[in-house]
């Protein structure tokens, strides 16, 4: 016969105190054994659905969650049931579980975030890439890797499950992590890791930070192993937390390891990030005064002494998890989430400090619809690392990032200096292929945003002034100011013409080059200031073809010059187009013209019919 209720009762007390005591793959076994003997109810799957969901397994996580919602739940787990969804990338069956999460908690964070922007997944997926991604070359598929961090003498270090060591994690059943390192070589290859013997210990040791000279390190371990825990006598289970411990270098090794004054037996102190300057200290924990299940907290660094950490708030934390936090001159902070809008799992986001604006997800090939953590910057060598679980285990990635800059185009009147509104400004790429177009706004400005080390032109035009190219040099980063004079537009019209320069065709083309898009411009402004005038487009081919084969292609050319004017608003009923063929020539060199007498004769002329 099925239990009932929702609490605890005599037949889940040994899962119950197991999953109390955080050791979840023996609370699994225990709950999976109630519901194969038919004493599972809605309590019991939801115990199984977060036991999975703990040790980060959404698959199983979310068929639990699915039986458990089957009966009202608390909303945690209608958010942890589309938590696990997402990671899964079942995003529109996760967006009904936020739906009744948002319907239950409507002034949660999260919530108002969903409801917001409940398909945020296209936008998130369509954003410029901001990172090159790379697997690392010392990952190692089949054990767990994370928390990388390259110092600024080259030393590697991560924290990894490949030890040798026997003690398994009862909470996860896998074997203890431990730090190592390795030295990153001027080539970026890296020597064989090795264990940092006097830091490990038989217990959870890592993830670090270290100052940026390399002699001070704070790293996290199990409580374990200083006597730091809490007995459950009840269940006789040591239960320790991840706490904060400082060493320093001496003749090469790490030595001097104290515990750090604000570390409790009652929660959890980890994931440390320590400033360049070496005055704040970031964390990740779950003590009281925070946003949510976990959080981002700092606190003040003098010397030996320390000030009383504080949260960081709702900009960065919510009421999910929140941590890994990796610190970047002293105000550019990453961190990982599971509260925020991701992909799915956790997400690696970067905040301003020092700006009002709120966090970013990082967008892919960062993050993915799997945990994606552990993010640190070495502004040295300017590369990021981190880990994932996209492949199944947690391993290490490198990130390069895609270098953006800001290229602010101001565009003015050549004689008089004035700014130019409304000018169409276009940005082409090396085979100037058009990136993007814009109007320069009231101050004469258009502002792309553009890649580093990459060429381009600009190309601008507007009514009244000659259209010209601008080339843009190879950026390196931040922000470019170019001034652009566009010449006030000044053409001869006599009686019977308009006279342009020639507008060249290249050889058996008749498309219009750009060259003779500049002057077309030229023809539209006088057309536009003399509403009246009609234009016939005569063109002339070169004497390279046949007699019928150039009355054709001239016919084309003539055609595509009446096609451009008109796509520039000119009224067709104002154009009409002759071709020439070779008949007319404008040097007289048959049967032996030169190639630049030939590119003289292919040309277009604008009499004057009306």
């Amino acid at each position: 016969m099925a239990i009932t209720g929702v609490a605890q009762n005599k037949t889940t007390a040994k899962a119950d105190g197991l999953f109390d005591t955080y050791q979840y793959v023996e609370a699994i076994n225990a709950y999976l054994v109630l519901v194969n003997q038919k004493k599972a109810n809605d309590y019991v799957y939801k115990r199984l659905g977060d036991s999975y969901y703990n040790v980060f397994n959404p698959k199983e996580a979310s068929q639990w969650y699915a039986k458990a919602v089957e009966s009202k739940q608390d909303a945690e787990v209608y958010f942890k049931y589309a938590q696990s969804l997402r990671n899964q990338g079942m995003y529109e069956e996760a967006n009904k579980q936020m739906d009744v999460f948002a319907k239950m908690l409507p002034n949660d964070q999260r919530a108002k975030a969903h409801l917001a922007n409940p398909n945020y997944i296209p936008r998130l997926a369509d954003k410029d890439k901001l990172f090159e991604v790379a697997d690392h070359k010392l990952s190692n598929r089949s054990q767990a890797d994370f928390g990388p961090l390259l110092a600024n003498d080259g030393t590697f270090y991560f924290v990894s499950s490949r030890s040798v060591g026997s003690k398994q994690d009862k909470n996860t059943s896998e074997v203890y992590i431990d730090i190592y390192q390795a030295t990153m070589e001027p080539d970026s290859s890296f020597t064989r890791p090795v264990a940092v013997a006097e830091l490990n210990t038989p217990y959870h040791d890592g993830p670090i930070t270290i100052s940026a000279d390399g002699n001070t390190m704070i790293f996290a371990r199990d409580g374990l192993n200083g006597g730091l825990y809490k007995r459950d006598t009840k269940n006789n289970v040591k239960i320790a937390q991840q706490l904060l411990y400082k060493a320093t270098k001496q003749n090469g090794d790490w030595g001097n390891i104290e515990a750090l004054p604000f570390n409790s037996k009652d929660y959890s102190i980890t994931h440390p990030s320590l400033s360049t300057d070496g005055k704040t200290l970031y964390f990740s924990s779950n003590m009281p005064g925070g946003e949510g299940d976990s959080d981002i907290w700092k606190v003040a660094v003098n010397g030996d002494e320390y000030g009383t950490p504080e949260n960081l708030g709702p900009t960065v934390n919510t009421a999910g998890k929140e941590g890994f936090p990796c610190i970047v001159d002293n105000h550019i902070l990453y961190f990982s989430s599971n509260g925020k809008q991701g992909f799915g799992g956790f997400d690696v986001f970067k905040v301003d400090l020092d700006s009002k604006e709120g966090a970013i997800n990082l967008g892919t090939p960062v993050n993915t619809e799997t945990d994606d953590f552990s993010f640190s910057f070495n502004t040295q060598k300017n590369m990021g690392f981190f880990a994932s679980n996209r492949k199944g285990s947690d391993n290490l990635y490198t990130a390069i990032p895609i270098c953006h800059a800001e290229l602010i185009a101001l565009v003015t009147d050549a004689k008089t200096n004035a700014a130019l509104t409304d000018a169409e400004v276009s940005i082409l790429d090396a085979k100037s292929n058009e990136i993007a177009t814009l109007q320069s706004d009231a101050k004469g400005q258009g502002i792309f945003d553009v890649e580093c080390d990459t060429r381009y032109m600009l190309n601008v035009f507007k009514p009244g002034y000659e259209t010209t190219m601008f080339p843009v040099a190879a950026l390196k980063g931040g922000t470019f100011n170019l001034a652009m004079a566009l010449n006030p537009v000044e053409v001869e019209v006599t009686a019977t013409e308009v006279k342009l320069k020639n507008i060249y065709f290249e050889f058996n083309e008749s498309n219009i080059t750009q060259q003779g898009a500049v002057e077309l411009d030229k023809l539209v402004t006088v057309m536009n200031n003399r509403p009246t005038l009609r234009i016939l487009v005569k063109s002339h081919t070169d004497s390279k073809g046949s007699v019928d084969y150039n009355q054709s292609l001239s016919e084309s050319r003539a055609q595509a010059t009446v096609q451009y004017l008109i796509s520039k608003g000119i009224a067709k009923e104002r154009l009409s187009a002759k071709g020439m063929g070779n008949s007319k020539p404008l040097v007289d060199c048959q049967p032996n013209c030169s190639e630049a007498q030939d590119a003289q004769n292919r040309r277009s002329e604008f009499l004057i019919v009306e």
